[in-house]
């Protein structure tokens, strides 16, 4: 006896079965301000009422930067509203990271303290790699995820990923051209004396991977760390730090070796841990955009636990 005929599935509801998102955009008139659910209506006539509805239902409507299913959101003259035909837009959320910026070639995230930058040997998951490489896959299995630069684990702050080959490429080979500013704010033991200036040495790393500085030109690479103290109240000082290169543990050790450890830095000789973190956070990120070569420029909140103690 013959086996009966599967019917075919409907287009794009095979199991697994990659649709790409088809993604409308609409600018809002001059002149025709209204709720969201009103715009979309007017916007797509050739839509059924009740699947426009279904879109906003279903997350499947941005207004602006956000995902909102509120009929009665207000739309202004200017508003961008798009519109995810296929499903529902995937927005980035992890109690870690906060998604900064993205396009089709960078990523910019805000990584918490005790994040990862990318796997090792022994951990694979759960990093800040980890975390948007499973971010972009839910958008398309295809995506890829590329590290341009990283920050210590224990370091809070604005890190920057390539999504292609090209990005990456072009913000690594010229990182020190490309790169306009990269600032540091640090909580550090004591008062620094100058409350301003600059840090030079030559650093090297030893056996246990501890980075230190030596006078021999020929053992280690240039570091260049110039400072600022912003505040101070004893026993700790606010500091703004920039980097004229970007050498591991770089401002670390220049903190140690200056005399005034980063708080909670105990690898690299603090006595104090009050609030029991790093006070290490890179907050502001400014670079040549690999591709579109326009001006970028990031700023990161302060962390709270640092003004407390100054």
């Amino acid at each position: 006896m013959p086996r009966p005929k599967r019917l075919a599935s409907k287009p794009g509801t095979q199991a697994h079965v990659f649709r790409p998102d088809n993604i409308i955009s609409f600018t809002a008139a001059e002149g025709k301000p209204g709720t969201l659910l009103d715009f979309l209506f007017d916007a797509m006539p050739e839509a059924r009422r009740t699947t426009v509805k279904d879109y906003l239902k279903h997350r499947q409507v941005m207004l602006g930067a956000y995902v909102t299913t509120r009929f009665d959101a207000p739309v202004a003259p200017g508003d961008e509203v798009r519109v995810n035909t296929t499903r529902e837009f995937q927005v980035f959320s992890h109690p870690r990271m906060r998604l900064v910026y993205e396009d089709d070639d960078i990523i910019i995230v805000d990584k918490g303290y005790g994040l990862l930058s990318m796997g090792t040997d022994k951990i694979k998951d759960g990093t800040a790699y980890s975390i948007l490489r499973d971010y972009l896959k839910r958008k398309d299995p295809r995506n890829k995820l590329f590290i341009v630069h990283r920050l210590d684990r224990d370091t809070s702050g604005l890190m920057m990923f390539a999504k292609n080959q090209k990005a990456k490429d072009t913000m690594q080979h010229n990182w020190n051209n490309m790169v306009l500013e990269r600032r540091y704010v640090a909580v550090v033991e004591g008062d620094l004396e100058p409350a301003k200036g600059e840090i030079r040495s030559y650093l090297t790393e030893n056996s246990a991977h501890e980075v230190y500085s030596t006078e021999n030109p020929g053992e280690g690479q240039l570091a260049v760390t110039y400072y600022n103290t912003l505040r101070s109240r004893r026993p700790y000082s606010l500091v703004e730090l920039s980097l004229a290169t970007g050498r591991k543990n770089q401002i670390r050790v220049h903190m140690k070796e200056a005399g005034h450890p980063i708080v909670g830095d105990r690898r690299y000789g603090a006595t104090s841990s009050p609030i029991h973190r790093l006070c290490l956070h890179a907050q502001t990120l400014r670079f040549v955009h690999p591709t579109s070569r326009k001006d970028m420029n990031f700023t990161s909140p302060l962390p709270s636990g640092f003004t407390r103690l100054v």
